[in-house]
This record gives C-alpha cells, structure tokens and sequence, in this order.
C-alpha cells in the first residue's frame, strides 16, 4: 500500500527539484555568483550541467521511482542543505543562492531546514517506495487527483519559503 504521508512530500520535492533544474538551465547566472562567493570558481557552463542533471535526476524519480532514484534526490537536497548551512556559517556574501534561477533570496537557516526535510522525505521514500508510479495512483482516491493537488500545495509553498524576500531580511 502506498503512503501518501511519504508520496506527496517526495513527489513534492522532486517536482520542486526538477523545476529548479529546469530554471537554472535558463538563468545560471546567481547560482554561478553563489558558487564563486563560495570560492569555488565555477561559471554558467558548469551550473548548466548541474541543471541538466537536477532535470535527468528529478525526472527517473518519477519515471522510475526506487530506492536509486530516491536516493539521487535525497543527496541532491542534502548537498543544498550542506551548502546553506556552510555558507551561513562562514557568512559568505549570497545575495541569492540561485536556486531558481533569478533573484530569490539570501540562504536562510528555513532555507536550509527545509532542504533538509526535503533530504529526509526522499530517503523516507527510498526506503518505502514502490517499484512503479502506477500503484500511487491506481489505489488513490479519484485515481490520484488529491496526491497531485497536495503535492503540488507542498511545493508551492516550499518554493514561496524558498524564494520569500521578508525571510531572508532582504525587505526589512
């Protein structure tokens, strides 16, 4: 049986995942500054390729979801987490740290929090996930209409805590 508590969030944060991806492919210019902030001289051609694989890596969770690919997305939030928390650590400059692809806001320790939870979901699902997306939506109610609006509702909000200018003290 498939647990929409472990489902929605996963689904959640890979769709969030993917769509971060997708941006930064477009606009890898403030997540390139937030890499050389760090001291890591990395440009646009290099975040790309990291947005490429956030894409490739979001879509096989979904397409082939598992074990593997929910772990491919539990490390891809825990390396963000890392980075935030380092980054607040050692206060490096971030105006943004680009994670989708515009300005959004400074690293925040909700920022990092939630790129944590988001780690921890997708591990949550590695451990439990079935070997198909089919059952997800076959034993849901109204064939998985309610799974997909509280996913969505998830990431929606998980991209407002991420991009949210008063959180960060960019507005005060």
């Amino acid at each position: 049986m498939i647990d929409p508590a472990v489902t929605a969030p996963f689904l959640a944060a890979t769709v969030t995942l993917g769509g971060a991806g997708a941006a930064k492919l477009l606009k890898p210019e403030d997540t390139a500054g937030a890499l050389r902030a760090a001291g890591l001289p990395l440009g646009r051609g290099a975040v790309r390729v990291g947005a490429v694989a956030e894409v490739v890596v979001a879509a096989a969770a979904v397409v082939w979801p598992g074990p593997l690919t929910g772990s491919l997305v539990a490390a891809s939030y825990a390396a963000f987490s890392v980075f935030v928390i380092v980054a607040l650590r050692k206060g490096w400059p971030l105006a943004s740290c680009g994670c989708f692809g515009r300005p959004d806001t400074r690293p925040t320790a909700a920022h990092a929090a939630l790129d944590a939870a988001a780690a921890g979901g997708a591990i949550w699902w590695a451990i439990t996930a079935p070997a198909t997306m089919g059952p997800v939506f076959s034993h849901a109610p109204w064939a998985g209409g309610p799974l997909v609006l509280v996913t969505l509702l998830i990431a929606g909000l998980a991209y407002l805590i991420w991009t949210n200018p008063i959180a960060s003290g960019a507005l005060k």
